[in-house]
């Protein structure tokens, strides 16, 4: 059982239910809308083009991956509040679907106009927030203060969580992030250490290292989690530890192709046909290349 409003998830693990009754969608499925993005952050992992989705075939899916079984759709990029339509969209899906809504944003857009269009129709917001001050500033080259007001606005639309990437610069910020955030009304701190991507390196061993015992000292009042690459030398609760590779989770790029994640090389080309055909092509090629 799901309650979208909320995020509550309830699992009635006493029933045994067939394999061939098992929804055949991803529980949770990310969009990146559009490559395009105002911020040239180098720990950046999306390509640098202006590839977009079309509107009526990202609609085309989602209703799909609604009547499989899939639980949510997670908007990215790029930027998501630079896809032309995205206020249409979100409106759209949690009018003609029971999907939960979340995007992924650096917020610099989060206007009045922009979060009255979101209020309703957005179920949780993720906000990117490298660091804070003067560290945040030189990656993203925007101000903190201005994110800070961006913030109040969020906080109207929905529920909200900040993302953070971890590297040498950004952990020792960590603890003010952690409390300006909880200020600000987040509900969660979503860890993401840096990943090698073009020239940038991924996260040094003894930042990790470092990392983990920040997490084992953090008595604050956020949920902390990690992203999924490098959560097996963390602390962490799986409730759903059965539920596997593309039967949990599903990436769709501004190219329309489908991946396991958003940093995945290889996919499967979606153009105007079947989400579900796809994964399962998809599902067939790891297990060729894993024997």
């Amino acid at each position: 059982m799901f309650n979208r409003n909320t995020g509550l998830n309830v699992l009635l693990d006493e029933i045994q239910i067939p394999a061939s009754l098992h929804s055949r969608a991803p529980r949770q499925v990310s969009v990146a809308l559009t490559n395009r993005c105002d911020l040239r952050c180098s720990h950046c992992y999306a390509p640098k083009s202006r590839n977009q989705l079309r509107f009526d075939v990202v609609t085309q899916w989602l209703a799909e991956l609604d009547l499989h079984g899939a639980l949510g759709v997670g908007f990215g990029g790029g930027e998501p509040t630079l896809y032309p339509e995205f206020v249409r969209l979100c409106q759209h899906v949690a009018r003609e679907t029971g999907l939960s809504v979340s995007f992924t944003t650096h917020g610099h857009h989060i206007d009045d106009v922009l979060a009255e269009g979101l209020r309703g129709s957005v179920n949780f917001i993720r906000v990117s927030m490298d660091g804070v001050g003067a560290t945040y500033e030189s990656i993203r080259r925007r101000s903190f203060p201005t994110l800070l007001a961006s913030m109040e606005r969020i906080k109207s639309i929905s529920r909200f969580g900040v993302n953070v990437v971890i590297n040498e610069s950004t952990l020792p910020d960590l603890d003010d992030v952690a409390i300006v955030a909880a200020d600000a009304g987040a509900c969660e701190l979503l860890l993401l250490p840096q990943i090698p991507v073009r020239h940038v390196p991924g996260i040094p061993l003894a930042t990790l290292q470092d990392l983990r015992r920040w997490v084992d000292s953090y008595r604050g009042p956020l949920k902390l989690s990690i992203s999924e690459a490098n959560a097996d030398d963390f602390p962490t609760c799986d409730p759903l530890g059965e539920e596997l590779g593309l039967r949990a989770y599903a990436h769709i790029d501004a190219m329309g192709v489908l991946k396991a994640s958003s940093y995945a090389a290889a996919g499967v080309q979606l153009g105007e046909g079947s989400v579900l055909q796809a994964i399962d092509q998809l599902t067939r090629d790891v297990a060729e290349n894993d024997s």
